[in-house]
């Protein structure tokens, strides 16, 4: 019995965890609210343990345990494809507006070489911060 109380007492400590996320914005409401949905069913399961049994009979596997390793083993593989999608945009993203500055510092200094500035010398702009 000690073994469900501290999936509860877990459950309880992640749901926390995840709510100081949001409230400070580090976590998104899609994130979060797919580790509130597993803190959930876990919580379910410790609380009802003859669901796992009932849900190990309904799928035909021979432990509940086994049934239970399968279901996190699909969880983390979807957590990881769900987490490479979101780095392939957001390495897209980058590339795109490190190309749309370089044009940018382009044209700039373009403009800078055509307009003379108040001395009556051309002083092209710098773009290394100086």
């Amino acid at each position: 019995m000690s073994g469900y109380l501290f999936a509860l007492a877990l459950c309880v400590l992640v749901v926390g965890l995840l709510y100081y996320l949001l409230r400070t914005r580090r976590i998104r409401e899609k994130y979060a609210g797919i580790w509130i949905a597993l803190a959930t069913a876990v919580v379910v399961l410790g609380i009802f343990p003859q669901v796992a049994f009932w849900l190990s009979d309904l799928v035909g596997v021979e432990t509940p345990v086994n049934l239970v390793y399968a279901g996190a083993f699909l969880v983390l593989l979807l957590v990881c494809i769900q987490l490479s999608t979101e780095v392939s945009n957001l390495e897209e993203e980058t590339r795109t507006l490190a190309e749309e500055i370089a044009l940018l510092r382009l044209d700039l200094n373009e403009l800078a070489e055509r307009v003379p500035d108040s001395t009556g010398t051309d002083s092209p702009v710098t773009t290394d911060g100086a």
